[in-house]
């Protein structure tokens, strides 16, 4: 038998690239710009509370990837036979494990930020488990998908700042990413149309143009969550007129990333509007995956000169996922 015949150490990398396979790894770099978008948004710094949440995040985000195998697992044995559990090589048992111990750390992780925090991590949660298990094949399940990513970046806000309100518009902007993305995954496998791939082309020159747009003034922090003397955390004697932290980080730093988007995802998805085959569309929503790192820069660049080293750290992401993407599938 083959599996006889492979060492130890080889067995060990086997299962090692087959829960990579599982878990998507490439994808994972997509995951802490939505925190960092949620925790800017207030132009706060990042603290301890969005490293909770940006780990709260990863975990939601695992289960919702080893959850969508186990619950598609019938139907990948037929499409996708090389997939880790139709191929044998984890088992239904072990997914389905990993993905209720991934959602439970997620949830004790956004507890530990506080309960603003827990507040949004809770339904992020139940949607990723309702998308999974009900709702993935019906008309619905682009729009819940994209409500968990958006849901995921109020979870940055919120256990940052205390307050997810002033997070919304980011987060309706990268959700309407995530479900332009979403709707055309679902021709991966088949000989699709072009009205999705043209419908995400047409949604990602909105976006291009509305990320570029100054954000509304951000709402105060609660009294719990400002500093001695009321002002916002990192706003310290810097509450004037001419304050940095008020305006935009330069025009030019935001209106790269928001190019840098465009170009990801724009070329792909004509591709696939003209010839809507399995590969072509494979590789269209790859790049829309890859395609929400420079989005989630240019969201946290516009927020203000304070979140310009978490733009530039967020956007330095794109290249480890693609370089990690030759070697385990981000779809």
């Amino acid at each position: 038998m083959e599996g006889a015949a492979l060492t130890a150490p080889e067995r060990n990398r086997a299962r090692a690239r087959a829960w990579a396979e599982l878990l998507r790894l490439p994808a994972l770099f997509t995951v802490p710009g939505d925190a960092l978008a949620g925790a800017t948004a207030l132009s706060a710094r990042p603290d301890h509370r969005t490293l909770l949440a940006i780990g709260s995040s990863l975990c939601l985000y695992e289960a919702g990837m080893v959850l969508n195998d186990w619950a598609d697992r019938a139907e990948d044995a037929v499409d996708r036979p090389h997939r880790p559990l139709p191929s044998g090589r984890v088992s239904p048992t072990a997914a389905f494990t990993a993905a209720c111990a991934f959602t439970t750390s997620g949830l004790v992780l956004a507890a530990r930020a506080g309960r603003p925090a827990l507040a949004i991590a809770a339904p992020l949660a139940a949607t990723v488990w309702t998308y999974d298990l009900a709702l993935k094949h019906t008309p619905a399940g682009p729009f819940a998908m994209a409500a968990a990513r958006g849901l995921d970046l109020l979870l940055g806000a919120a256990a940052t700042a205390g307050n997810a309100r002033p997070a919304l518009r980011s987060a309706a902007l990268l959700a309407t990413h995530t479900l332009a993305v979403t709707t055309l995954s679902r021709q991966e496998t088949r000989q699709g149309t072009p009205t999705a791939a043209l419908a995400a082309l047409a949604t990602t020159g909105a976006l291009t143009w509305l990320v570029q747009r100054r954000p509304p003034t951000g709402l105060p922090l609660p009294r719990d969550r400002r500093s001695p003397d009321g002002l916002l955390p990192g706003r310290r004697g810097r509450t004037g007129p001419g304050s940095a932290d008020r305006f935009p980080a330069p025009q030019s730093l935001t209106a790269a990333f928001a190019a840098t988007y465009a170009g990801t995802t724009a070329r792909p998805y004509l591709h696939a509007s003209l010839n809507p085959s399995p590969p072509l569309t494979q590789r269209a929503v790859g790049a829309g995956i890859r395609g929400t790192i420079p989005l989630q820069a240019a969201l946290i660049a516009r927020s203000g000169a304070i979140a310009t080293a978490t733009a530039l750290f967020t956007a330095a992401l794109a290249p480890a996922a693609r370089i990690l993407a030759r070697r385990v599938s981000i779809t």
